[in-house]
């Protein structure tokens, strides 16, 4: 059986892509452009990207990249970088916004060598030049957990008592780093490729990620419509407030994650559990969440999946479909008949 990811490795075949960037969001950026066919000619400081030391991480971001090494500090290493963008596509960068310019890499003099080449800068709170930050923070230094806290996503990670989370994923680096440059790129691609012209494109981690919150914007205005306050997260129309949309512990304090949200699934859900009697205690309804009536619901539901482990509520929502899934560890993830075809030398975003 074809791995699914193989079925689109071609389409950016013929793309040559210089990739000048280190640590996670870039090199993760052009490894979704490897799996799609692009040339990736990784170019590192003489000392190395930093994310060789973390070993399997580092092969898993950057196998199938021609990698060169040069010293970026000298007029030698930077004619080097020159001459593989004299026919590439396109140069991905991850420096603070001054520093491209300091090695005689800016915009102005690259496009004179190739007038078509698409520049993308991964910066952490954006460039001066287009007015999106003050000097101050466009030079600043970050790492996706400053960058997810200045962004105000970190703070929407909330226990249900209201603590702050720490994450283990890198959303910033990620989603608002390697994701949204990889869009930007392939859009300013093909814009080069009607019109002849390149362009410089900077990508903010911090305000890409703070656009990522269509969701509490929208919500936190609907929650304060019928309770008069905006919700803290962990009691918003989707982080918790929800009977139906939420995390309920089992016997053995695992979780079940209900998201039962419109009220066919809800209805199926109180069949499920025999709670005949909660089918009509929903926000379509017209019961509000934040109503006596919505928070009994709560507690009932929360009861009855106390009442048995992770293992029984797993089996029991195997084969049914209201939107109730066990909240799997990474390595039971990886076991799941779900994830039998997934091949770890992809990054791909789930390709099917």
């Amino acid at each position: 059986m074809i791995n699914p990811a193989e079925a689109m490795q071609d389409c950016l075949t013929g793309l040559r892509v210089v990739d000048l960037t280190r640590n996670l969001p870039g090199p993760f950026a052009t490894r979704l452009l490897a799996d799609l066919g692009a040339q990736i000619i990784k170019i590192e400081p003489k000392n190395g990207d930093p994310a060789r030391a973390f070993g399997e991480l580092f092969t898993a971001l950057n196998h199938g990249k021609e990698t060169q090494k040069v010293d970026f500090r000298d007029k030698l290493g930077i004619d080097a970088i020159k001459a593989h963008l004299k026919d590439a596509d396109v140069m991905l960068d991850s420096f603070r916004p001054s520093v491209l310019k300091g090695m005689g890499l800016d915009s102005e003099t690259l496009h004179a060598i190739n007038p078509r080449l698409v520049m993308v800068s991964i910066t952490g709170y954006g460039v001066v030049d287009g007015s999106t930050v003050s000097h101050n923070w466009a030079n600043k230094a970050g790492h996706d957990i400053n960058f997810m806290a200045m962004s105000g996503v970190l703070d929407q990670l909330k226990t249900a008592d209201g603590e702050q989370a720490m994450p283990n994923i890198q959303f910033a680096d990620l989603a608002g780093g390697s994701d949204t440059a990889v869009i930007a790129l392939l859009a300013a691609v093909f814009a080069a490729q009607r019109t002849g012209q390149g362009r410089h494109v900077a990508v903010s981690m911090t305000h890409s990620l703070y656009q990522h919150m269509v969701m509490p914007k929208a919500t936190g205005k609907l929650v304060a419509s019928f309770s008069g306050e905006v919700p803290k997260p962990q009691q918003d129309f989707l982080g918790g407030l929800l009977p139906c949309y939420r995390l309920y512990k089992t016997a053995d304090d695992r979780y079940m994650a209900v998201g039962s949200l419109e009220l066919k699934f809800w209805q199926g859900l109180c069949d499920i559990l025999k709670l005949p009697e909660l089918k009509t205690k929903h926000w379509q309804m017209n019961v509000l969440p934040n109503s006596k009536a919505s928070q009994e619901a709560a507690q009932i539901v929360a009861d009855a999946f106390a009442s048995q482990d992770l293992a029984h509520w797993q089996q029991v929502f195997e084969s049914t479909d209201v939107c109730v899934t066990p909240v799997l560890t990474l390595q039971e993830a990886t076991a799941h008949p779900l994830f039998a075809h997934q091949d770890e030398h992809y990054a791909t975003l789930g390709w099917q």
